[in-house]
Formats: structure tokens, C-alpha cells, sequence
């Protein structure tokens, strides 16, 4: 591992309405522990110190953002969020250059539904990447055995989980490189479902870094449960 950690920008698509909570507002403002599951994410960034800045890209008509504390915190900067998450990063980055990032800047991107980072794993991913080529990001090599369904439901073969891992986030790119790819696939009609789905699109091999399983992204009404109570028995 690199012993220098550069110094990075953080950018939080935050647009989405996570539909599958079934809640009456977006997951990200769900209240955990007090606070928004969104102001927990974005402490995972505001205190670190080669933080140069961060963007949070929300839908023009948020209107629970203004209500929070964080929403007048000055290291904090708004872009208009999009339709889909690439639309959001897009905006996002440029917002980051306004604010005077360059195209050989670090900027992760980090689910706004991921609020359990642990600074261990930032660091880590941080030094890994320092000088690798093409960047890379937080996952989790597949522990359970897993199954191909076919069309009529059932199984059609078992995979071999070995070279199976599960994406999470932060995903950690060069600005530049992250812009041209994704503003590159949105044109081409392309469908990204992350970052580092772009960078391969491109036809680069993104590097992957294991992290802790609980840096968990909150989806359905079970996960937010669970770390709820994840986060009570450490107090």
C-alpha cells in the first residue's frame, strides 16, 4: 500500500427517491440515529483532511435539503441532480471544476444511502489508488453461492463466485477521465449502473479494493433496521 494519501473530492449523487423503501420522502433523508441518513454520509468525508471539497447533486425541487443544518455548511457545494445517477455525477463534476478541481484530481463518488464508511476503508481505498493508472473501488468478493435464473424462474446454472465480487462505493476516478466517459456512454445510449462501469465501457479495468461488508447501501425498509441496531449496540 502507497504510504502518501492524496488529497480528493467527494461527490454525492442524491437525486434518487429510493422507491423501494416505501417511504413518504427519499431514503436519504430517513432518520437514523438522530440525524438523516444523508448527513451521516456526508460525515464520513467533511472530517477527513485531504478533503479539498464536495458536491451534492439533489433534484431542483428537494425541498428537505434546506431544512438541514449541513444544507448552510460552507465545505458543502449543490449541483442539479438528473434523472439517472450518471446524470447527477455529470453534474456533479462540473460543479467540482467550477470550484477549481482539474482533470488529474481524485473525486470519489459515493452513494448518498451509504452512511456506515468507515474511515479505515477510506484511507484504504485512498492510498491503494494514490498512483494507479486507472482507479478503482470499495467491494466485497461474493461469499454465498450463486445461481443464473433463467426466464422461467428457475435455476439455469450456478456461477463460480470466486471471480464474483459486489461493487460498493466510494468509486475513485480521475475528474477528467470520469467526465469523458460518462458524458461518452450517455451519448452512445449507453447504460451505467456506476462509475466504474463507464471506466470499463472505455475499455479500462478499474482496480478492485476489498473493504469491510457493512459499508452496507440502505435499499429496503430491513437494511435501515439493521443498522439501526448495528449502531445502537455500539453505544
Amino acid at each position: 500500500m502507497s504510504s502518501a494519501i492524496p488529497a480528493f473530492w467527494a461527490l454525492i449523487p442524491a437525486a434518487g427517491v429510493g422507491a423501494r423503501m416505501g417511504a413518504d420522502r427519499p431514503k436519504q433523508y430517513l432518520e437514523l440515529a438522530g440525524k438523516t441518513i444523508l448527513e451521516h454520509t456526508l460525515a464520513c468525508f467533511l472530517g477527513h483532511p485531504q478533503l479539498r471539497g464536495l458536491v451534492v447533486s439533489l433534484a431542483s425541487d428537494d425541498p428537505y435539503w434546506p431544512h438541514l443544518d449541513c444544507s448552510r455548511d460552507s465545505r458543502i457545494q449543490r449541483a442539479e441532480g438528473g434523472v439517472e445517477r450518471a446524470d447527477s455525477v455529470l453534474s456533479g463534476l462540473l460543479r467540482l471544476t467550477e470550484l477549481g478541481a482539474g482533470d488529474d484530481d481524485w473525486v470519489l463518488v459515493h452513494d448518498a444511502a451509504r452512511p456506515n464508511l468507515s474511515r479505515f476503508d477510506l484511507d484504504l481505498l485512498l492510498a491503494e489508488l494514490a498512483d494507479d493508472p486507472v482507479g478503482g473501488l470499495l467491494a466485497v468478493p461474493a461469499r454465498d453461492t450463486l445461481k443464473r435464473a433463467g426466464a422461467d424462474g428457475r435455476v439455469a446454472e450456478t456461477v463460480d463466485r470466486s471471480v464474483i465480487w459486489q461493487a460498493f462505493t466510494p468509486q475513485m476516478f480521475r475528474l477528467g477521465a470520469l467526465h469523458r466517459v460518462l458524458a461518452d456512454a450517455l451519448v452512445s445510449g449507453v447504460r451505467i449502473t456506476d462509475e466504474a462501469s463507464a471506466i470499463e465501457w472505455a475499455g479500462q479495468a478499474p482496480r478492485l479494493i476489498e473493504g469491510r461488508a457493512d459499508n452496507l447501501k440502505i435499499t429496503r425498509p430491513e437494511d435501515l433496521e439493521w443498522l439501526r441496531q448495528r449502531w445502537s449496540q455500539k453505544r
